[in-house]
């Protein structure tokens, strides 16, 4: 009775650690990706978006009419 009682407790204990690492990725990628969704809506010092490119000069673009 205590093989079978010790493997078990061992299964037990190998999937509680793949819970327990599922829990820690599944927490990551959540992190991630408040991380990225911040930084996108995060105003900078100069007023505009992290994602803007207000560094970027359009003054030689010329529109074109369709």
């Amino acid at each position: 009775m205590q093989t079978s009682t010790g493997i078990a407790l061992i299964i037990f204990v190998i999937m509680d650690i793949q819970t327990v690492l599922v829990i820690i990725l599944f927490v990551a990628a959540l992190f991630y990706i408040g991380r990225m969704l911040y930084r996108s809506l995060v105003v900078k010092s100069g007023n505009c978006g992290s994602n803007c490119k207000c560094g970027v000069d359009f003054s030689d673009v010329k529109p074109e009419n369709k």
